[in-house]
């Protein structure tokens, strides 16, 4: 049996070190070691451990090839659980989670080297489960008698909570950092939407103003516009047997109505032209209409047309989208030099998404009608004035300027959006959305048969134009009507209220007065009367429209009319009395 060994006395008490650690070293049998018993111990090597003992830095001293342990009171702090087993250890058993590391810095300070590091990251299981803590590590060689490199010198700083705090810190500042960044982004971005915003008010009212002079240019342009068909009109039926009047009459005709275009789309533009939306098929539209796209393009354009069998129908003007859809298709018609295709394509999609254009496409159903072409496509300059007024690419002559802004103001008062995606020599796409419609597609008009559009009813003309209220009389006249007259509304009232009974009230929408036409509208239509009543207007303002659309039960004819339409709207309204 082994017996303990004892500190040398001269070499432990003279020195007057005390501590747990100078106890346990005294009492521990180094004879299995590569230390040897402590009586035999060299003057270098109880050296060191004296100096070890003496520090109040953890030190540990690793003696020999395999490292023998021999550490200090602030040590055996360190080593946690770990203290006293590590005493006498070779260190890879010590701490075998880091033997592969230990290992290295034994082999390099016992060749003469030294390593350090600063937050060296390292595992270890200091109390039976493992922790991740970060350590200042110092190693330098410790020598024998004969100066040889016998072991190491360790000096430990545990820097955990450090390391910890500066990563809480720099998460705390990361955080700030970030927060920073999503203000400004933030910032930047409401700045943006503000611009944006004060730029489409900007644009609202400059649309607004040139609305309201192009409406009042408008009314009277269509009133002169009616004069001269209502008077071309009656000079054709005195005329019918003088034959070759007819050319003449015909090319007043088409100028006439090239006049009514153009009133037509100033007011389409504005969003001022009065809608009449009802549901409809987009499926039954293009069907419709491919005849008349493929009368607009030549052989060499080839035409697609591709509609989802499971799109949705929609709430729209007819006749308004229509006359978009065969717009875009000439546009792309004439961005195609010589030969080329065109895409009509129709399907439903969902809202929230970006739009080429800068908006945000709202959330909800939506049904998407593009049209495609393989053309020049638009430079940036081009797409950023596609849409205004009178601004037009073609050559002079060939072009007013006011089809797209037709197309986007149809389609901006019906509820619905507008993108654009060009690239230049590529080609472009002009997408229309509108919301998606439950509502089934009907017709509320019935033909009028010819053999009905002449009547004996009374009707009460009330127009503030003298020439126009002439012309119109002379044709109700013509289709057999009694007719009766005012100049005003405050006249047509007591009119209606005195005179013979009215069947039908055909009333100007905008008139001087404090009778204004839709309250005579409202009388004339109530009991005692109960007559079918017609609006006549170039520009309808908001008198019978809500944000430009018809209100229900409305008949508008719009000026300029032929006889012929103002025959199917009188007797349309008259047959569809209760």
């Amino acid at each position: 049996m082994k017996t303990r060994q004892s500190w040398p006395t001269d070499s432990y008490h003279c020195t007057g070190w005390e501590g747990e650690m100078a106890e346990r070293i005294a009492a521990f049998d180094w004879s299995d070691t590569e230390l040897g018993p402590i009586q035999r111990w060299s003057p270098s090597l109880q050296s060191e451990v004296r100096f070890v003992l003496a520090s109040p830095l953890p030190l540990v001293m690793l003696w020999g090839r395999k490292g023998t342990m021999v550490y200090n009171d602030a040590y055996a702090v360190f080593a946690g659980g770990r203290h006293p087993f590590l005493l006498g250890k070779p260190v890879e058993d010590g701490w075998p989670e880091v033997a592969d590391f230990n290992r290295n810095v034994v082999d390099t300070c016992l060749a003469g080297g030294t390593l350090s590091y600063k937050d060296k990251e390292l595992t270890l299981l200091r109390s039976g489960a493992p922790e991740q803590v970060w350590m200042d590590l110092h190693y330098s060689p410790v020598t024998e008698d004969d100066g040889r490199p016998a072991g190491v010198i360790s000096i430990v700083f545990e820097t955990t909570e450090k390391v910890l705090a500066e990563r809480e810190r720099q998460v705390a500042e990361d955080k700030l950092l970030n927060l920073t960044q999503t203000l400004e982004e933030r910032v930047a971005e409401a700045v943006k939407a503000r611009v944006e915003a004060e730029e489409r008010f900007r644009q609202v009212q400059k649309l607004e103003a040139i609305g309201n002079l192009t409406g009042g240019v408008a009314h009277d342009f269509n009133n002169v516009l009616q004069i001269l068909s209502s008077n071309l009109e009656l000079v054709r039926l005195a005329t019918r047997q003088t034959a070759n009047l007819e050319g003449r009459f015909d090319a007043m005709s088409s100028a006439i109505g090239r006049g009514s275009k153009l009133a037509s789309q100033m007011l389409a533009f504005a969003r001022r032209q009065p809608l009449n939306p009802r549901a409809l098929s987009p499926t039954r539209l293009l069907e419709s209409m491919s005849d008349l796209m493929l009368r607009a393009l030549p052989e060499s354009i080839a035409l697609t047309v591709t509609v989802s069998p499971d799109v949705r129908n929609i709430n729209v003007d007819r006749n308004q989208l229509e006359n978009a859809i065969l717009n875009l298709v000439i546009n792309s018609r004439d961005a195609i030099n010589t030969s080329g295709r065109i895409q009509v394509d129709v399907r439903n999609c969902t809202g929230e998404d970006r739009l080429s254009m800068g908006s945000n496409l709202p959330s909800g159903e939506f049904v998407r009608l593009s049209v495609t072409d393989d053309g020049k496509g638009m430079s940036e300059t081009v797409r950023a004035r596609m849409f205004e007024p009178f601004y037009s690419t073609k050559p002079e002559g060939q072009g007013t300027g006011l089809g797209l802004s037709m197309v986007f103001g149809f389609v901006t008062q019906s509820a619905g959006f507008i993108d654009v995606q060009t690239e230049l020599g590529k080609g472009t796409t002009i997408s229309l959305y509108f919301p998606a419609s439950d509502g089934e597609e009907s017709t509320d008009e019935r033909p009028a048969h010819a053999h009905a559009l002449h009547g004996g009813e009374t009707i009460l003309v009330a127009e503030d134009d003298s020439e126009v209220r002439l012309a119109a009389i002379d044709m109700l006249a013509q289709l057999g009507y009694k007719v009766l007259s005012a100049h005003d509304g405050d006249s047509a009232l007591p009119a209606l209220q005195k005179g013979p009974p009215v069947d039908l009230l055909f009333t100007d929408v905008v008139m001087p007065g404090t009778v204004r036409s839709k309250e005579l509208a409202a009388i004339a239509s109530a009991p005692p009367h109960r007559a079918a009543v017609v609006f006549a207007s170039g520009y309808t303002r908001d008198i019978i429209t809500h944000e430009g659309r018809l209100d229900d039960g409305v008949t508008l004819l719009a000026k300029p009319y032929s006889l012929d339409e103002l025959a199917k709207a009188v007797r349309l309204a008259l047959d569809s009395r209760d």
